[in-house]
């Protein structure tokens, strides 16, 4: 188990073959950077002056869907070899499936905070046990990780229930969010943000907008309230070809920055 407190390193993970409905978040990690490096804003964040000299491992080279997941594991091993926290920009949710695989050889116990308004727990979806909506219930029934709780979820439907219940997941659905349920994690945390968590006139440019969701400020409160030590981050399911303006591409850029100042801080 690591002991240290690793720094954050950006890489992207460019990939949506694990997708259903729509593709195009793939296509999001260029797009999240150029919105960090914009002179529009500067690189400090709300907890640290500055993250303009984050490690960047660039993007990902996929081959194909084939060998993708040991790929993703592999790139993610590397950034821990480095002693740093992968800080992954997706990509489609499937992605945090080989990132956790890497992570859970050196962190233990490993507790992962996902925010979503899906719980993405199908034992299968379309006939395709890695999909982006079955990632959690990999990483349960393999042991990948000691707690998941969920928080935004409003999606949640009998069988997905009864995985939550198989696995024990404490789940946080806006009805508990709004009665003023909040999240409580420590020790070794993974942090996943699915974009779609966030009320969609916040964020449109997202496969499968659920009204009803967080505020991006309640989001940032999440991030910078978490407890615990970040062992790494994940933001996924940004879909270009949905957005508007490059308006959903400026909140993921705001909340990769605070994920990476709450590493730092």
């Amino acid at each position: 188990m690591s002991q240290g407190f690793p720094r954050p390193e950006l890489i992207g993970i460019p990939y949506d073959a694990d997708s259903s409905f729509l593709r195009g978040p793939a296509e999001a990690p260029p797009l999240i950077r150029a919105q960090l490096r914009s002179p529009h804003w500067n690189s400090g964040t709300e907890l640290v002056p500055d993250t303009a000299d984050l490690p960047d491992a660039g993007d990902l080279p996929l081959a194909g869907k084939h060998d993708a997941r040991r790929e993703i594991e592999a790139a993610i091993e590397r950034i821990l070899e480095r002693e740093h926290g992968p800080l992954s920009l997706g990509g489609d949710h499937s992605i945090t499936y080989p990132i956790i695989r890497a992570l859970s050889r050196r962190y233990s116990p490993l507790s992962i905070l996902q925010l979503d308004a899906h719980p993405d727990l199908y034992e299968e979806f379309e006939r395709n046990r890695f999909s982006h909506a079955c990632p959690f219930a990999r990483i349960m029934e393999e042991g990948r990780a000691d707690r998941l709780v969920q928080v935004g979820i409003r999606t949640m439907n009998p069988p997905q229930r009864s995985q939550a219940e198989r696995y024990g997941v404490e789940v946080i659905d806006m009805r508990s969010w709004l009665a003023g349920v909040r999240p409580t994690v420590s020790g070794w945390v993974y942090l996943s943000v699915d974009l779609d968590v966030i009320e969609p006139a916040l964020a449109p440019g997202v496969s499968h907008r659920e009204p009803g969701g967080l505020s991006v400020r309640e989001v940032i409160s999440v991030v910078h309230s978490l407890g615990g030590t970040l062992a790494g981050a994940d933001l996924v399911e940004y879909n270009p070809r949905c957005d508007m303006g490059g308006i959903t591409a400026g909140v993921a850029a705001k909340i990769v920055k605070e994920i990476a100042g709450r590493m730092l801080a």
